[in-house]
């Protein structure tokens, strides 16, 4: 059984950044925490917390020590509170999450009513939005769009893992509902690149194997398109979760994994399918 990794999978920039920093937090000892979890990986944020790192749900459970800010962010109020206390922060937000919410603080503070394009839900998101001052409308496709009202000055802004044909979908109904609009590309490419290798190895292959956490929104969506192409695709978090009724009757499987999943893992999982095959042919 040939297996066949994706050309590009794993860690993006962001999160590699904000790993290595909150590691580096780790190994200075003290009493360490992220606000949050570091990444949308629960086996990285559970190696951190085997070095004394805890996940904190909100600041006031906190008075002293010193604070990780997660990749995707936090909201303004939430950094704000953390520099009032003061504890000593590592701001390890993605640098792409951080120009999405200075654009949105400019556009605010310039009288634009700010659209972002995201899903409200999401930490990043909760982050970008409490950059507006003014009006702030949270859209996740062009349908939902439609049904915004009439403004003088339209801002848009998306979340870095949106798809460009969303973003260009909201845009395309925010012209008919303002006088002036402006629009900030604050999408990372990293998840669409992701998305397109994964695509074209699906095609080439019998199996699809997508590595990263279930709680990770473009892991779901690297699995959703995967399984488009290759019906044959499965979504798991580690090595273990491996079935070998999977790989019945298969000659080619692909693995990818989304942009919080650690190389460690990926290499686990490689390893763990390599040693089915050979159990499976004695």
């Amino acid at each position: 059984m040939e297996i066949i990794q994706a050309k590009q999978a794993g860690f993006c920039f962001g999160v590699k950044r904000a790993t290595q920093m909150a590691f580096e937090a780790a190994d200075k000892g003290g009493k360490t925490f992220t606000l949050g979890p570091i990444i949308h990986s629960p086996q990285v944020v559970q190696k951190l917390e085997e070095m004394g790192v805890r996940v904190l749900k909100k600041l006031s459970e906190l008075d002293t020590g010193t604070i990780i800010i997660r990749s995707h962010g936090v909201t303004s109020e939430e950094l704000e509170e953390a520099v009032c206390k003061e504890l000593e922060i590592v701001d390890a937000t993605c640098p792409f999450v951080k120009k999405a919410q200075e654009h949105v603080q400019s556009l605010s503070s310039a009288g634009y009513d700010v659209v972002v394009v995201g899903d409200a839900d999401h930490p990043e998101v909760q982050g970008i939005v409490s950059y507006a001052k003014g009006k702030v409308y949270v859209v996740g496709s062009g349908e939902e769009a439609a049904r915004l009202p009439r403004m003088g000055k339209i801002g848009v802004v998306a979340q870095t893992t949106q798809s460009f044909e969303n973003l260009e979908d909201v845009v395309r109904e925010c012209l008919k509902r303002a006088v002036e609009i402006r629009v900030f590309h604050t999408i990372c490419d990293a998840t669409a690149v992701r998305q397109e290798a994964a695509k074209e190895l699906a095609k080439q292959v019998d199996c699809m194997i997508v590595i990263g956490g279930f709680n990770s929104a473009n892991t779901k969506r690297l699995a959703e398109v995967c399984t488009e192409l290759q019906p044959r695709t499965y979504h798991i978090e580690t090595a273990q979760q491996l079935d070998p009724e999977w790989f019945v009757a298969v000659e080619r499987v692909g693995v990818t994994a989304g942009a919080s999943t650690p190389k460690w893992l990926i290499d686990e999982v490689m390893e763990r399918i390599n040693q089915l095959d050979k159990d499976k042919n004695g």
